[in-house]
C-alpha cells in the first residue's frame, strides 16, 4: 500500500493550514520533531504548511535519509489546490479551509484553541456534522491525536445533526455537556 508500479514509496502530503490567523501555537506543534516522526511513521512523506501572520519559522527539511520533507509559504492564491493534493488536512478551528476540505472529502485534524474561536462555530459545526473523517485536538495534544488515528475506522456523524460535533469542538475547549 501506498507504493508506485515501480516499487517507489507514493508521496503522501499532509497539508496544515492557519488561513491568516495568528496561530503559531499550531505551527510549531506540527513543526515539532514528534509530530513530524510520528507522520512520517504513518507513511506521509510531505509536510506542507500554509502560514498566516505568526512569527514561529518552521524547519524546511528536504527529506533526505528518509525523513519527513518540509515546506512552508506564507500566502499563496492556490491553497484549493494543495487542499486537492493532500492526504491529510490539519487545520485551525477558524480557518476557512474547512469547508473546502469538508467538500473534497479529505481526512481532517480540526485544532481547536478558545482564544481563536469566533461567531463562525456553529457554522463550523452544521458543516462538520456531514464529516466522516473527522479528529479534534488542540496544539498540545496533536502528536496524541496523529498516534491514534486509525483512518479505516472513522464513523460518519449523523448528517443534518450538528450536536455530535459541537459537543466534540465544545469538550476541547471545556464547555460542559448540556
Amino acid at each position: 500500500m501506498g507504493d508506485t508500479e515501480n516499487g517507489e514509496k507514493a508521496s503522501k502530503t499532509v497539508f496544515v493550514t492557519v488561513g491568516t490567523t495568528l496561530f503559531d501555537a499550531l505551527v510549531r506543534a506540527v513543526d515539532s520533531l514528534e509530530v513530524k516522526q510520528e507522520l512520517l511513521k504513518r507513511g506521509y512523506t510531505n509536510l506542507v504548511i500554509q502560514m498566516g501572520r505568526g512569527s514561529y519559522t518552521p524547519t524546511k527539511s528536504g527529506g533526505e535519509d528518509g525523513s519527513l520533507a518540509v515546506d512552508f509559504f506564507t500566502f499563496s492564491s492556490s491553497i484549493a489546490d494543495y487542499l486537492r493534493s493532500a492526504s491529510l488536512v490539519i487545520s485551525h478551528a477558524g480557518s476557512g479551509s474547512i469547508f473546502e476540505t469538508l467538500r473534497l472529502g479529505k481526512p481532517l485534524i480540526v485544532v481547536v484553541n478558545e482564544d481563536l474561536m469566533d461567531n463562525h462555530q456553529i457554522e463550523l459545526a452544521e458543516e462538520l456534522a456531514e464529516r466522516k473523517h473527522l479528529y479534534c485536538a488542540r496544539p498540545q495534544t496533536l502528536h496524541q491525536t496523529i498516534e491514534s488515528m486509525d483512518l479505516e475506522s472513522l464513523l460518519p456523524y449523523p448528517p443534518g445533526d450538528a450536536m455530535p460535533v459541537a459537543k466534540l469542538i465544545n469538550q476541547f475547549l471545556g464547555f460542559p455537556d448540556d
